[in-house]
């Protein structure tokens, strides 16, 4: 599977758009996050969700999945169109990493009593 996803689905003359990616979190530790950006298309999306760390791109693929055919039977559809939020949520998984370094640096530069 990719590690991006977009979906689409029309209700009422509006159409609600759903774009999901795995990425890697900082620190080369193996761990991967999922995020995914919602909202009506041609406009910002209104809710940036993040899940994870997982252990390995496999089990964040295996949640993708998960989620896109939750989504299907929702109603919405796969779409070619090129991805409009990615930059949104590069700035997320930004926070993300930087939340992380500091719990972990935390943690780190505690000298041992």
């Amino acid at each position: 599977m990719s590690h991006a996803l977009c979906l689409n689905r029309q209700c009422l003359g509006l159409v609600t758009r759903i774009e999901c990616m795995i990425r890697p979190l900082a620190g080369g530790n193996g761990l991967w996050t999922l995020l995914c950006a919602a909202g009506l298309a041609d406009s910002q999306p209104t809710a940036i969700k993040v899940q994870g760390p997982f252990r390995g791109p496999r089990m964040a693929e295996s949640v993708l999945e998960m989620i896109a055919s939750n989504l299907q039977g929702q109603g919405y559809c796969p779409s070619e169109d090129p991805a409009i939020w990615q930059l949104h949520m590069q700035a997320e998984l930004r926070r993300v990493n930087a939340n992380q370094a500091r719990f972990l640096g935390g943690w780190e530069s505690q000298p041992e009593r």
